[in-house]
C-alpha cells in the first residue's frame, strides 16, 4: 500500500506527502519569494498539508489528495492516484462528473506538476483538528529532515515551512507513526 492512515476514516484531515525527485530541477513555486527559482536535488521530500472544513456531501481530503496526485495539461497522473481513488471510493467518495484542467495554485502544485517528481507515499491523519503546524514543527525537529526554504508551502501559517527534504526516508517512516505533540 502506498499510503498509511493513522486513526479512523474521516472526510477531512491532515497529510504528509513523501515525494521522490528523480533528477535535479529548478522550480519557481508560484509567487513565493517573488517567483525566484529554487534548485532541488534528487532525493526525497516531505510536504505537510491539510484539507479541513467538511461540508455535507463534500469530501475535502479525497478531493485535495487526488488533486495533488494529478498533473496539469496532458501530464500523466502520479502512480498513487488510482490507489487513492479506489480507497476514497470505498469510503463513499464519488468523483465529480466533469474533470477540468488542473490549475497550479498552491506552492506544492509547482513541484508535483513536474515529471521528475512522484508521490511515493501519503500519510493521512484523519479528523477535523488543525495539526498541520504541529506536524511541520515535528518534522523540522527530526535529524533526518531539513527545511527547503522558510515559509515554503506555509504562507497561511504564522511561521515555519511545510516542505522538507529527508536524507533517510526509511528511518523517517517509522518516526511518522508517532503520537503528535501537544
Amino acid at each position: 500500500m502506498q499510503f498509511t492512515i493513522f486513526g479512523e476514516n474521516s472526510r477531512e484531515g491532515t497529510y504528509i506527502l513523501l515525494i521522490d525527485l528523480n533528477a535535479p530541477v529548478t522550480v519557481s513555486f508560484g509567487k513565493f519569494q517573488g517567483g525566484r527559482a529554487i534548485r532541488l536535488e534528487p532525493g526525497s521530500y516531505l510536504y505537510v498539508g491539510s484539507a479541513l472544513g467538511s461540508v455535507k456531501g463534500r469530501f475535502p481530503l479525497a478531493s485535495r489528495l487526488l488533486r495533488h496526485a494529478s498533473r496539469s495539461k496532458s501530464g500523466l497522473p502520479h502512480a498513487i492516484r488510482e490507489n487513492l481513488l479506489d480507497y476514497f471510493m470505498s469510503m463513499g467518495y464519488r468523483p465529480p462528473a466533469k474533470k477540468g484542467t488542473k490549475k497550479l495554485h498552491w506552492h506544492i502544485d509547482y513541484l508535483l506538476d513536474l515529471p521528475e517528481a512522484e508521490i511515493g507515499h501519503v500519510f493521512v491523519y484523519p479528523g477535523a483538528s488543525r495539526i498541520e503546524g504541529q506536524l511541520a514543527l515535528r518534522l523540522s525537529s527530526l535529524p533526518e529532515t531539513s527545511i527547503v526554504a522558510n515559509r515554503l508551502g506555509a504562507q497561511d501559517a504564522a511561521s515555519g515551512t511545510h516542505l522538507f527534504t529527508t536524507n533517510d526516508p526509511a528511518a523517517l517512516l517509522s518516526r511518522l507513526k508517532i503520537t503528535l505533540p501537544g
